[in-house]
């Protein structure tokens, strides 16, 4: 896909009718993941402030340092119809973004904005109200467009082609820590810009979710979680979770792992537009708590995923939202009753008549060593 598929120009105009639609003057967005869905800029966080401002009665301007105005031009946002300033180091840019936008009430600010930022827009802005932009821009982050989907497709491949080589790395005698080196060379030799987590949980440590990696040396007979993902140079990330075993596992992990597999497997095929997704989270859960391991299932269903690694929608009880077609998120029940746990994931697309999988590697138990 094109930097233009993935971030067309038309998302301006339609941030401008969410921001009005929500009862915002104007959205102001600053680097992170919104920025770069409305604008393709993935631009550095740092001290000098980069600040789209998205006005809902005039055009919008991107704010940057004048040493940044390169980058930001040759960034997908210089094929847009956008004005930029670049402001010099005596400026005082949250006065020239002040000044731009004029009398405003309610103000949207980027989830992820700095706390030292809001709180200078706060003194730049004293009549208006700061408020989260993430509301306005949820209904369009949400639903991804048939480009975010197939960069998302992108992502799922290359993750899956680092599990494919997972279990010619684990044996006996190995550390957590060195498999976990190997794992973050493939990912990023598979294509990823960025390495965003490594979780090798062997033996007591799979049944820890987010145990990363440790010294522990694994032994014949360990369980390992292995729960893999980073983000593509398009900027979607990938996510995807497999349990391996080093040779034979105890007998009642195997017998667990097969209602883990099962409970999955319901879940992805409860997903289509119109249920919702704590509906999704049920399917998973049913299965598991039948079998006696409810306790043990101590997270939600899924988490959304693109631009971010977690955003919405969240699959889990509470969550009354429909499905509606592209919505990407995790599928990944777990149990972890100790000594060991299990846990697999895909990233499962809502479509228009069910789901697509964008992970397919095994899901089976992999024995490795």
């Amino acid at each position: 896909m094109t930097s233009d598929e993935l971030y067309p120009a038309d998302r301006l105009e339609k941030v401008r009718e969410a921001a009005d639609a929500a009862g915002l003057d104007a959205v102001l967005l600053t680097p992170g993941p919104d920025l770069r869905y409305v604008i393709g800029y993935d631009a550095k966080q740092l001290e000098r402030l980069t600040c789209l401002a998205v006005p809902a009665g005039s055009d919008p301007v991107l704010f940057v340092p004048r040493l940044e105005l390169a980058a930001a031009q040759a960034s997908p946002a210089g094929a847009l119809a956008l004005e930029m300033v670049p402001w010099d180091e005596t400026d005082d840019p949250f006065a020239l973004v002040a000044g731009r936008l004029g009398a405003v009430s309610r103000v949207g600010v980027s989830d992820r904005m700095w706390a030292l930022s809001v709180l200078k827009f706060r003194d730049a802005l004293p009549g208006a109200r700061l408020a989260l932009a993430g509301g306005a821009l949820r209904t369009l982050r949400i639903r991804k467009s048939p480009a975010e989907v197939a960069a998302l497709r992108e992502a799922g491949a290359a993750i899956d082609r680092v599990h494919a080589q997972v279990a010619g790395w684990l044996r006996p005698g190995l550390t957590e820590r060195a498999v976990g080196s190997v794992i973050t060379e493939s990912i990023l030799a598979e294509g990823h810009a960025t390495v965003d987590f490594v979780i090798v949980g062997s033996g007591p440590n799979a049944a820890s979710p987010h145990h990363e990696v440790s010294d522990r040396v694994m032994a014949a007979g360990d369980v390992v979680v292995v729960d893999i993902g980073g983000t593509m140079p398009s900027g979607y990330c990938s996510d995807s979770t497999r349990t391996y075993a080093l040779g034979e596992p105890p007998a009642e992990f195997t017998a667990y792992y097969k209602v883990l597999y099962d409970a999955q497997e319901a879940a992805c095929a409860a997903v289509r537009p119109g249920v919702t997704a704590e509906s999704v989270d049920a399917a998973a859960r049913e299965p598991i708590t039948r079998a006696g391991f409810g306790a043990a299932f101590i997270h939600r269903t899924g988490h959304g995923i693109g631009l971010e690694a977690h955003e919405d929608p969240y699959i889990v009880a509470g969550n009354r939202e429909p499905l509606e077609p592209g919505m990407a998120f995790s599928v990944e029940p777990g149990i972890y009753p100790g000594p060991h746990g299990a846990r697999i994931e895909d990233i499962v697309v809502c479509t228009q008549d069910g789901a697509e999988r964008l992970n397919h590697t095994p899901r089976e138990l992999v024995i490795a060593g």
